[in-house]
């Protein structure tokens, strides 16, 4: 038998979990809330900026439920500024997931 000498390759698509429904879902399908190593928490769009990140779909009930149940603050072992709340729900608004 011949073997297949040019296997097509497969690209692997990196799989995160959203802090809101626990969903495992594709990382370009999520928002990242990063905190920073001097502490500051910022919302990454690029997915690479260096830190520690939580994960939430671009889903408000996804976000509600994430800031009712305080997992954002858990998984990033930091208390989260209202400002981040509402620049997440803002973004989420603006995009049409609300």
């Amino acid at each position: 038998m011949a073997e297949n000498k040019n296997p097509v390759k497969v690209k692997k698509i990196p799989q995160r979990k959203c802090v809101g429904c626990g969903e495992n879902r594709n990382k370009n399908e999520l928002i990242r809330v990063l905190r920073t190593p001097d502490g500051t928490v910022c919302l990454d769009f690029t997915g690479k900026k260096s830190g520690r990140g939580a994960y939430l779909c671009k889903d408000i009930k996804c976000l509600k439920k994430a800031r009712k149940q305080g997992r954002l603050s858990r998984g990033l072992e930091v208390e989260i500024p209202e400002t981040i709340y509402d620049a997440l729900e803002e973004e989420l608004l603006r995009d049409g997931n609300g």
